[in-house]
């Protein structure tokens, strides 16, 4: 196949996504595949050789704002090259922003170019935790309590709500980020400020109650819900330097919950995708309680493909190689969009 990786781009995630696309180039062109990579923040073609691997912080946020600024140019110039239209299908190696929010996802179907993941209203939906919250309440898919306010609201009224509504220790992070990326713990008063104002630097705000317990994500393809893999991070909090470091965190796949804990997780997973309006391959992470209670937190349509991502640690454990999961994601791509 003529295929087409779209890499890079200009969110927070920036680095994940360089380093996801370029072990789908690896993977693809080891399967005989005709590949070209384009980092999507210039339009330039680009090798897994040129890239460096992701880093224990996002990057600058302010370089990538400069350059996002011209994103949807280069997307629409994207969209009308050559390449891009004789491709057998586009793959979306990228992460937050433009690439995961729905708006690219618009540009391709208007074009009718295939591309693989989830659609426009499935990104939309997934990239605004709030919506997606809403979504799962309406559908039965169990989450935190939660608040949420616009970024330009007086932080000092913010703060007050919050302390009136909820209990310490809780969460704080952007509603429309993701790889923790503006996310903080709160563990009491005094760190409540700095947390909001370090959520507002990136989008409104999303307060969550905490749920002290396990970290867990089920990961689907297609329609088949892969086992619950637990995440163990070192220091017990999964941010990104510890999604992104290898060696930070422990990873168990299967899951070493209850046989009835498992099948629920994967249950609701798979409720969450269908309900999002999902197509081809997401990871629906959770938060399993003290008592044993399922906590849906996110949908993440276009989940990392990096050496410690967690698709491929769940398809791995069905037998699954990343190979043939990459195979199987752009062949969903072909008789899906």
């Amino acid at each position: 196949m003529n295929l087409v990786i779209f890499a890079g781009g200009t969110s927070s995630e920036r680095d994940v996504s360089l380093a996801s696309s370029a072990a789908v180039y690896k993977a693809m062109t080891d399967a005989g595949h005709s590949i070209t990579m384009i980092d999507t923040a210039s339009g330039e073609f680009i090798t897994p050789e040129t890239l460096a691997q992701v880093g224990t912080a996002p990057p600058d946020r302010i370089a990538l704002k400069k350059a996002s600024e011209k994103q949807l140019a280069v997307y629409s110039q994207l969209i009308g090259s050559d390449i891009v239209k004789k491709a057998d299908a586009i793959f979306l190696g990228l992460h937050g922003g433009i690439g995961e929010n729905g708006k690219l996802q618009s540009l391709l179907d208007l074009a009718n170019i295939r591309y693989t993941g989830s659609g426009v209203l499935a990104s939309a939906l997934a990239m605004n935790k709030v919506m997606s919250k809403r979504v799962f309440g309406s559908i039965g898919v169990p989450t935190p309590q939660y608040l949420f306010f616009k970024r330009n609201e007086s932080h000092t009224k913010i703060a007050s709500r919050i302390e009136s509504d909820f209990s310490f220790p809780l969460i704080i992070k952007p509603n429309e980020e993701g790889s923790t990326v503006g996310l903080s713990l709160v563990k009491d008063r005094p760190e409540l400020t700095a947390a909001i104002g370090k959520a507002a630097q990136y989008s409104d705000i999303l307060v969550e109650e905490y749920i002290e317990g396990r970290e867990l994500t089920v990961a689907v393809v297609g329609d088949q819900a892969l086992p619950v893999i637990e995440i163990i991070p070192q220091s017990g909090f999964y941010d990104y330097e510890h999604k992104y470091t290898k060696g930070k965190t422990q990873y168990v796949c299967p899951a070493d919950i209850p046989a009835n804990v498992a099948e629920d997780a994967k249950r609701f997973a798979k409720q969450a995708f269908d309900g999002i309006n999902c197509r081809g391959y997401a990871r629906i992470d959770f938060r399993l309680s003290l008592e044993n209670k399922l906590y849906c937190l996110e949908v993440n349509t276009l989940p990392g493909m990096t050496a410690t991502s967690l698709v491929p640690k769940a398809a791995k454990a069905v037998g699954i190689e990343f190979d043939q999961l990459i195979e199987k994601i752009i062949q969903l791509a072909s008789a899906e969009t």
